[in-house]
């Protein structure tokens, strides 16, 4: 909205509605002294709980007089509003902010600030609580309509989170070859029919079709630009324990961020682990290496970790922690539905379908040493990745990996380490 300076002041001389608000800055010394961080903060809050917005600084709101800001105080003016986005708002706001030079009434060039704030994938809160923009103010939630709302911005809506469409986004920015790998000899449909087929991309209000959370996390080199939190943080232990801060180097083996789309992050973290494990070698009937953990049973967790973590939960990844004794997966988020811990290996209950139907179409990593597969997909129909992750697990170290909740927001899966003195 408002994509040229000459649209922007056209809208500026008309007065703040429901995409538009306009904010007089004041400075005392390098520091901003005025509008307050809550009240800017709610501002922004509003616009991202509604259909997004343009908050624009140096312009005064009720005579829509351009004042602008000074050149020397455009850095602690940007500063003011990135830490407002990042620091005081829950979860943080991503907007864009831009500095833009606009000519005034009387003819002189004058400096402004843009934040530009999308329609957030997530609800906000700011200081003073929810709000919601509604013509040219916010509006305080009701408790009905912030439940409506968080019903529909979370995976218990009809349309589920990973069909949801990522704000900023266009068609450009999925990757041609990503989105060919799902093309079948036998499919005859333009590369837009085929996304929406996908889901993995839908039509916004205004009839523009953009990609949704199954296609940017299957589709793009770095999902991680528009979802912060979509990759997965693996951390190699010496010992059994994360020792506290200032224990000194050495107690951290390897460390990586899998990034990626999510097969290349299961394939990454795969070749984490296996990187990562010792072999150790038995010799009662001549030697036999045995690994710490079987591939197979590791590639199941992680393809089920992907598939179904729930990726509303703004800040939150998956964890990769191996120790000298176990390997522990925290995957965001409780489980889906009624399922309950016990119920993993005997259900199915899919939280991101559009996810799970993407990865049924990815082939198995034929170059991961010890796989051990009939399987020529990630993802298993049938429903029996969690059986067979616990049996072979079981089979190899003697031990049943346990899977618990903790807090009732995270999933974490415990797989023991083998011993060839067992």
């Amino acid at each position: 909205m408002f994509e040229t300076p000459e649209q922007l002041l056209t809208q500026l001389r008309l007065g703040e509605d429901s995409t538009l608000e306009c904010k007089s800055i004041a400075f005392a010394g390098d520091k901003v002294r005025a509008p307050g961080r809550e009240e800017l903060a709610d501002e922004l809050v509003a616009f991202a709980n509604a259909r997004g917005g343009v908050l624009v600084l140096g312009v005064e709101d009720k005579t829509r007089r351009l004042e602008g800001i000074p050149l020397e105080r455009l850095d602690a003016a940007e500063r003011f509003a990135t830490e407002i986005c990042h620091d005081t708002i829950r979860p943080p706001l991503m907007a864009r902010i831009r500095r833009l030079e606009v000519v005034a009434d009387d003819g002189s060039a004058r400096a402004i600030l843009r934040i530009d704030v999308p329609r957030s994938l997530f609800v906000h809160e700011g200081p003073g609580g929810y709000f919601y923009r509604v013509g040219s103010s916010k509006r305080r939630m009701a408790p009905d309509y912030l439940a409506r709302l968080l019903a529909q911005r979370s995976q218990a809506r009809i349309i589920h989170f990973d069909e949801q469409i990522v704000p900023e986004t266009t068609l450009g920015d999925l990757d041609h070859e990503l989105v060919e790998r799902f093309r079948t000899p036998r499919t005859q449909d333009t590369r837009e029919v085929l996304l929406r087929k996908l889901a993995m991309a839908r039509k916004d209000e205004d009839g523009t079709l953009r990609p949704t959370v199954a296609g940017v996390l299957m589709a793009t080199r770095q999902p991680e630009r528009w979802l912060r939190h979509a990759y997965i943080q693996a951390v190699a232990y010496r010992g059994e324990e994360i020792l506290p801060e200032g224990s000194g180097a050495g107690y951290q083996l390897d460390a990586r961020d899998l990034t990626g789309p999510l097969d290349q992050q299961v394939l990454e973290a795969c070749r984490f682990v296996v990187r990562n494990m010792r072999i150790e070698a038995s010799k009662r009937v001549g030697r036999v290496d045995v690994p710490q953990y079987d591939v197979t049973a590791v590639l199941e967790a992680l393809v089920n970790a992907v598939a179904h973590r729930d990726y509303s939960m703004y800040g939150a990844k998956i964890r990769l922690r191996l120790f000298a004794n176990r390997l522990e997966l925290h995957s965001p988020g409780a489980l889906s539905n009624t399922m309950t811990v016990d119920s993993l290996p005997l259900r199915q209950s899919a939280r991101n379908e559009a996810l799970t139907s993407l990865l049924a179409k990815c082939p198995v990593p034929s170059e991961l040493p010890g796989l051990e597969t009939t399987r020529t997909t990630l993802m298993d129909r049938r429903g029996e990745g969690v059986t067979i992750l616990l049996d072979r697990s079981e089979k190899l170290s003697g031990r049943r990996p346990v899977y618990d909740l903790i807090d009732d927001s995270e999933l974490r899966l415990t797989i023991f380490a083998a011993s060839a003195l067992r």
